[in-house]
């Protein structure tokens, strides 16, 4: 008799607010999961993806986690998307004891036993960004983000650094993230070009990017002067923007699609031809599909699905990912995961512009960080 499939639940919106950054990063899960499959599986178990569409609804995530427990008996979990989703699904993989494995970068100040953590923390996007910015675009800064936890514990971490460097808040604005509409953004660049800031920090998420960067060209402003730098803007945020909107701005993330190493290319190029030549790969699909490999081969190491032998075998383990090697931290369930910063080109991809030599160990508790530790990031291009 076969044995049955090992049956994962995929927390990924198709529809919402955040649908596109989901889609690609449910697009990595079911890319990974292929190749497990057509390699034999895990102890000849085929995985098998559950998927629902929470609707971008924090309250809907955690609704179907616990429905496809009680009712499907699942316990491992993938997706999530914003921190406000993550914190609505945390109380119930504790409650049941299942696992979820969270592959977007967020804010940091959380553990959870039963959450391994994929995505950057602070160290890994915001801290490096905001040295790389101030160092070459001055110290006076514009903050503008969506209305949830994410931005702001972001822009507090931000404000101390920028404090740290004896620079200047210009302001801080919040704008919904479900239903901000293009003449807020107007509005914000007007303040933009009174105010003259080194650089504008931006952690707005989902479609409602689209209004910044939009709102930033038709004011007439210059990227290559005054840039908007951000932690959550990516290759999919910008091919649903439009490719011009994007050209010259920044952002800090863990993996571009940009980067030039074999084993990223043939994942590349694997990936589209399974999903189509058009297709981007962004940081979140890139944690999306290695930490599928990852629970594959806790799982394969573990000889088991228990939640607590499998927890046993992940901490501590390695996989050579499309960023390079990155490993699960056995004390916090964060992840070393590798710091880089891209200037978004006419493609639509990033110009690597600085990366680590190496993946930094997750710092998710950090309440003020001192700059000199950047020192393992090491310049590309002038």
């Amino acid at each position: 008799m076969v044995d049955p499939s090992i049956r994962i639940g995929g927390l990924f919106s198709n529809t919402g607010v955040t649908a596109a950054g989901e889609c690609s990063t449910m697009r990595g899960a079911q890319f990974a999961i292929h190749q497990i499959n057509a390699a034999g599986g895990v102890n000849g178990r085929p995985l098998e993806l559950i998927l629902r569409n929470p609707d971008s609804t924090p309250a809907l995530f955690a609704m179907h986690v616990e429905s496809l427990i009680r009712e499907e008996n699942l316990r491992f979990f993938f997706g999530c998307y914003t921190s406000a989703a993550r914190k609505a699904v945390l109380p119930v993989v504790e409650r049941y004891n299942a696992l979820l494995l969270y592959p977007v970068y967020y804010e940091g100040f959380e553990y959870s036993r039963n959450i391994i953590y994929t995505g950057a923390t602070p160290n890994h996007n915001a801290v490096p960004l905001g040295n790389y910015m101030f160092d070459h675009f001055g110290n006076r800064v514009l903050m503008i983000g969506s209305e949830y936890v994410y931005p702001y514990e972001t822009n507090r971490l931000m404000s101390d650094l920028l404090y740290e460097r004896g620079g200047s808040k210009l302001g801080e604005y919040y704008l919904p993230l479900k239903n901000a509409r293009a003449e807020d953004f107007a509005r914000l660049m007007v303040k933009a070009r009174e105010l003259k800031p080194s650089f504008i920090f931006s952690t707005v998420v989902g479609e409602t990017m689209a209004h910044l960067y939009q709102a930033y060209a038709d004011a007439g402003l210059d990227p290559s002067v005054m840039p908007i730098a951000s932690v959550t803007t990516s290759e999919t945020d910008i091919q649903q923007m439009g490719i011009h909107l994007g050209a010259g701005h920044i952002s800090a993330a863990t993996y571009f699609q940009s980067i030039d190493t074999p084993l990223n290319r043939q994942c590349i190029a694997q990936y589209r031809e399974m999903f189509g030549q058009h297709q981007v790969t962004d940081r979140c699909w890139e944690a999306a599909y290695f930490q599928v490999h990852l629970l594959a081969k806790a799982i394969t190491r573990a000889g088991s699905t228990d939640v607590e032998e499998v927890l046993q075998t992940m901490r501590g383990l390695e996989y050579d990912a499309p960023q390079g090697r990155i490993r699960i931290d056995e004390h916090n369930h964060h992840t070393y995961l590798y710091s880089r910063i891209g200037r978004a080109n006419a493609e639509g991809q990033f110009d690597i512009l600085y990366e680590s030599q190496h993946a930094l160990k997750p710092d998710p508790y950090a309440i003020a960080p001192d700059f000199n530790g950047w020192s393992s990031l090491v310049g590309r291009r002038p």
